[in-house]
């Protein structure tokens, strides 16, 4: 089996084709520094072309055989498997992923093909009563056509794939513009996956361009119907106002500040077990990572030692090493906020218990006590391997602390009293919370997306299938009817 080739291309309705602006985009190793390999961006001519690709492809992508889409999403998830090792390679090189949450994250992409592959034939209408006589009406479930995404780079094959089947299932063509920090294994790579699996010229295009070149270009064409985005509030509330005046429908999934609840009855074991995972799962570089640990106070001290522990014994590294489990965050840039995050909250008052040791883009995992909600490090999304503890009186300012916030995103509360887990959690102001669990969770069946400052629309299962399409109402009326003039 050969690798794939071509990967620093655009794919354009079946084709790869070299982009026409002369802006070089340049595609970085996290961890080396090194150059994988450059690009020349993508110009409003191939956000044209590959727009007006897949709407010519949507006339009979839409009604093509349920099982012919069933097939080609199956076929794709068979040759991910068997193309394991090469997507575990790229995830590595191009964002530093480890090996661990490589695996995690191809067993993701795998589930979504085949969660997927069986919305063909789940795109179910209705027969209703009609309110006029002899009349029948019938509701038929359709694909929208065309849909946008801008993907991100931190879980880039995952939080790509997550529209891409769906879309693809549902009988709508596709156009990406992945991250220029993830353009292979956002967008490339990707497509080399459906041009083996056989998926049809112009029914899935990639654009890969600079913001100076396409950016607002490619989120107001007109020949999108939705714009699918992941990644920082501040930009989805500008794709959000642009898609709004458009009228046309957005998906975004936006940045998370999201609360680890441990109260007083916990195990604390298996909440430091939880704890760890959800916050340093890919370097906390996920939206749904675990970013404030909040802490009864007369367990405080009990929780602070054993997660200091726990956190001291992580391996961190180069991320091609299986036995990594901290690696790079993705740049030097994303480097500087997190380490200025750090310094403003010891600043006023915080104490770093263990890390903030700084090794080309490494931080090594962080642990601040003495945290307050006034810091930086409780305020901000940190998107990095640092966390603060922040201790509770009770059940109402845990709630309170939760939700002192502007995001929504996710959550987890640790006791062994389930219904007051539960009760809890439906008091906390956030799309997704989970008892006995840490933050950071995701099932393809399941409804995934935020409230307030993290976003608007659900993937997942169902949830996504009704984002993705649209309903038409026909009725047929059998004698003629009797109109008053």
């Amino acid at each position: 089996m050969r690798a794939y080739n071509e990967l620093n291309k655009q794919y354009i309705n079946g084709k790869w084709v070299d982009g026409g602006e002369d802006i070089v985009i340049e595609n970085s190793d996290p961890f080396s520094g090194a150059v994988i390999h450059t690009l020349p961006s993508a110009g409003k001519k191939e956000v044209n072309d590959a727009f007006d690709a897949a709407t010519e492809a949507a006339k009979t992508w839409a009604v093509s055989n349920p099982l012919y889409r069933r097939g080609l999403l199956l076929k794709a998830a068979e040759l991910l498997l068997q193309r394991k090792d090469e997507f575990v390679d790229w995830l590595t090189k191009e964002v530093g992923s480890t090996y661990i949450k490589s695996i995690i994250e191809i067993q993701q992409v795998h589930d979504v093909l085949v969660e997927a592959s069986s919305f063909p034939t789940r795109m179910h209408g209705l027969t209703l009563q009609s309110t006029t006589e002899d009349k029948e009406t019938y509701v038929y479930r359709k694909p929208l056509g065309v849909i946008g995404l801008i993907s991100p780079w931190n879980f880039p094959l995952y939080l790509s794939m997550r529209t891409i089947a769906p879309a693809l299932g549902t009988g709508n063509t596709m156009v990406v513009k992945p991250s220029a920090s993830s353009l292979v294994t956002g967008g490339t790579l990707i497509a080399k996956l459906f041009e083996e699996a056989g998926v049809p010229a112009g029914v899935f295009n990639v654009v890969v361009g600079s913001s100076d070149a396409i950016g607002d270009y490619f989120t107001q064409h007109a020949g999108a119907r939705m714009i699918s985005f992941t990644g920082s509030t501040a930009v989805g509330k500008h794709i959000g106002k642009i898609t709004g005046e458009a009228l046309k429908r957005s998906m975004l999934e936006l940045g998370g500040n999201n609360a680890y609840i441990v109260l007083e009855d916990a195990d604390i074991d298996k909440a430091v077990a939880a704890a760890i995972f959800g916050k340093f799962l890919h370097q906390g570089q996920l939206c749904i990572s675990i970013n404030r640990i909040l802490v009864h106070q007369n367990i405080l001290e009990a929780f602070k030692d054993k997660f200091i522990e726990r956190t001291k014994l992580l391996t961190v590294g180069d991320p091609a090493e299986k036995s990594t489990v901290i690696g790079p965050v993705i740049d030097n840039k994303s480097l500087s906020r997190i380490t200025d995050i750090i310094q403003r909250s010891v600043e006023m008052g915080a104490i770093v218990e263990t890390g903030n040791k700084v090794e080309g883009n490494i931080l090594y995992p962080t642990v601040l006590t003495g945290v307050t909600a006034a810091m930086p490090i409780f305020q901000n999304e940190i998107f990095g391997p640092a966390v603060g503890l922040v201790a509770f009186r009770d059940d109402d300012e845990a709630i309170q602390l939760a939700n002192a916030t502007s995001y929504g995103l996710s959550g987890g509360v640790y006791t062994r009293d389930i219904y007051r887990g539960m009760k809890l959690a439906r008091k906390v102001e956030s799309g997704m919370i989970h008892v006995n669990d840490q933050t950071a969770n995701d099932e393809v069946h399941t409804p995934f997306g935020g409230e307030k400052a993290s976003g608007m629309g659900r993937f997942g299962g169902d949830f996504i299938m009704n984002e993705l399409t649209t309903v038409q109402w026909v009725s047929v009326q059998g004698q003629a009817r009797q109109y008053p003039f």
